[in-house]
């Protein structure tokens, strides 16, 4: 049986993974929930502070996960195979693929706090790919992991791959956020006609001129 205190920089190291892509997951799917109108507004008003705190969890934990490798003696990457893709000597492909994805996912994070510099508009777009760099992360777990294929973390890594890819697609499609402006339109709609005193179900009336009197 294998003693696990031989082991712990390497356990601690997938604990800190197993965190961090469970919390980026949830930042993800929070995202495209909110960008896909699948909530009321005040709702989604109160995911936000949730999506920035797991957001910064996430960030840290992968952190951790690369950096306690260091300590690792069987593994033994060197600062070089963490902070480069590819040129680690265990599974260079899919480590690499990791560490493409937490660069990826740290810029799109720490660019929240610069959004205004950025633009809002242009840092939107840019933010459309975060979920792709989930995805890139996931894949990485799967190949590189050596406990990859039990069932717990089997069934982590796919549920979150499922359902950020379902919604990915559905804003690629924009159908969800088309219904949505498609509501605002018909409130603002109604909102206007309540103002000049008709009821909103019932649309304005021209109201024929007056014939004149000669």
């Amino acid at each position: 049986m294998l003693n696990p205190f031989n082991y712990t920089w390497w356990l601690a190291s997938r604990a800190a993974g197993i965190v961090g892509f469970t919390a980026l997951g949830i930042v993800a799917i929070l995202g495209l929930v909110s960008a896909l109108k699948l909530v009321k507004p005040a709702t989604a008003a109160r995911m936000r502070p949730w999506h920035e705190r797991l957001a910064i969890t996430g960030l840290v934990a992968i952190s951790a996960h690369g950096l306690l490798l260091l300590a690792d003696p069987w593994l033994h990457p060197g600062v070089t195979g963490i902070f480069v893709p590819f040129t680690m000597g265990y599974r260079p492909l899919w480590t690499g693929f990791g560490i493409i994805a937490f660069y990826c996912l740290a810029a799109f994070g720490l660019s929240f706090y610069q959004r205004r510099r950025i633009g809002a508009r242009r840092w939107r777009s840019a933010h459309r790919f975060a979920s792709l760099a989930f995805v890139l992360g996931g894949i990485h777990a799967l190949m590189a992991g050596t406990d990859a294929r039990s069932p717990l973390l089997l069934g982590l890594i796919l549920g979150f791959g499922a359902i950020i890819t379902i919604l990915v697609a559905a804003r690629a499609l924009g159908l969800p956020a088309k219904r949505g402006r498609a509501e605002v339109r018909a409130q603002a709609a109604a909102a206007g006609r309540a103002g000049r005193g008709l009821p909103a179900s019932v649309a304005p009336r021209r109201v024929a001129p007056a014939p004149r009197r000669h």
